[in-house]
C-alpha cells in the first residue's frame, strides 16, 4: 500500500506507541505526536485597560495557554492549510 507522507502524518520516528491527548475543540483522542499544538498568550485583563495600565508603569501578567487540536479541527480553525499533492511532498516547517 502506498504511503501518502514520509512520516505518515506523525512526529514519532521509531518510538513505538505514544500517549493520546484530547482535542481541545471536539474532544477526539489523538496521538500526542500527531496533534497540532498552538501556544497563545492569555491575559485576564481587558486589552484596552492593560494598555493604559502599562503606560502608567504597571506590569500585567500574561500566561501561555497551550491548546492541542486534531488535524480536522486545526484545518477547520485555519491553523493549518490544506495543501496540494505537490506541496505536501516538499519539506516545510510544521506551521506555515
Amino acid at each position: 500500500m502506498p504511503k501518502k507522507r514520509e512520516n505518515r502524518g506523525r512526529h514519532k520516528g521509531g518510538k513505538g506507541s505514544v500517549r493520546t491527548i484530547q482535542c481541545d475543540q471536539c474532544g477526539r483522542l489523538v496521538p500526542a505526536d500527531k496533534a497540532i499544538c498552538v501556544t497563545r498568550w492569555y491575559s485576564p485583563v481587558d486589552p484596552q485597560l492593560a494598555r493604559e495600565l502599562e503606560k502608567k508603569g504597571a506590569i500585567i501578567a500574561r500566561y501561555p495557554v497551550r491548546k492541542c487540536y486534531c488535524v480536522s479541527c486545526a484545518v477547520f480553525l485555519g491553523i493549518v492549510k490544506v495543501r496540494s499533492e505537490e506541496e505536501r511532498k516538499r519539506r516545510l516547517s510544521r506551521y506555515y
